[in-house]
């Protein structure tokens, strides 16, 4: 089992967001997640909430092992060619630790407070679909031409090649049965989803079927979710226990509410025990 740990970006200062990436390169966690918003979630107020791609570029200097990503990236906050260039670059930044993780976006109460527009359900699912293959044929370094469903490129070409080939690992994040999971099956490199461990598994199943059908090894799929640091330690580790046998072979660590004295106390008491 892989474990990484959702760094809650937002709502803090940035040497605080530092401090806690530093924290999880050195416990050991194998990524760092923030997410892909412009305004806080939860709480009263404004709040602070940096960008998450730039964020990502500035925290690939400020550490050397630890992966990076976020949680998902909406498209439609970028151009899909914007995007595919962001990520090549946090890719050479970071020497090879980006996880690209992709989604439809849903937050409609953010991009209509920033004039960002709001497609209906089915077109951003169209326009994720043009980022998946825009992203990763850009990402080859050749000349590309490609009528999509939202956007289209005509001899389109992204520089350099990326460090992690044929390109950082994809993630979607999702368990929609229409759209999500076929396109997770046809291109992800992990597939994120938030369930109990039974529906978990009842999804990775699925899963399976249409990697089957799009002609890939479903086992090259990676499986993850997500995992909550604030129940009693027996029950954290038989949560974990539980996902395992469902197929989950990553673990995305919610920050607790409890601080960071729980983040070390898990790394430190309770992950030796279960790797």
């Amino acid at each position: 089992m892989r474990f990484g740990i959702d760094i809650a970006q937002q709502r803090m200062p940035w040497d605080e967001l530092v401090t806690r990436v530093r924290l999880a390169e050195d416990l050991g966690f194998e990524g760092v997640w923030g997410f892909d918003h412009f305004q806080p979630m939860y709480g009263e107020g404004p709040g602070e909430c940096f960008e998450g791609m730039t964020t990502l570029a500035a925290l690939a200097g400020v550490t050397e092992r630890v992966r990076l990503g976020l949680l998902v990236t909406g498209v439609t906050y970028r151009h899909p060619s914007v995007l595919a260039t962001q990520a090549l670059t946090v890719d050479h930044a970071s020497h090879g630790r980006l996880d690209l993780a992709l989604g439809a976006a849903w937050f409609e109460r953010e991009h209509r407070a920033l004039g960002i527009p709001f497609p209906p359900t089915g077109q951003r699912f169209d326009l994720l679909e043009d980022t998946l293959e825009i992203v990763t044929r850009l990402m080859t370094g050749e000349r590309v031409s490609y009528d999509g469903h939202v956007v289209s490129l005509r001899d389109a070409q992204a520089r350099p090649l990326p460090v992690q080939q044929p390109h950082p690992p994809i993630w979607i994040g999702g368990s929609g049965p229409r759209r999500t999971l076929p396109l997770a099956a046809r291109w992800a490199d992990a597939w994120h989803t938030f369930a109990d461990p039974a529906r978990f598994a009842e999804l990775s199943r699925r899963v399976d079927e249409l990697a089957e059908e799009a002609g890939r090894d479903p086992s090259s799929i990676l499986r993850a979710s997500s995992l909550s640091l604030s129940e009693p330690w027996d029950e954290v580790r038989r949560n974990v226990e539980a996902m395992r046998a469902a197929g989950v072979g990553y673990l995305v660590c919610g920050w607790p509410g409890e601080g960071a004295e729980r983040v070390t106390e898990f790394a430190d008491q309770v992950l030796p025990t279960l790797t």
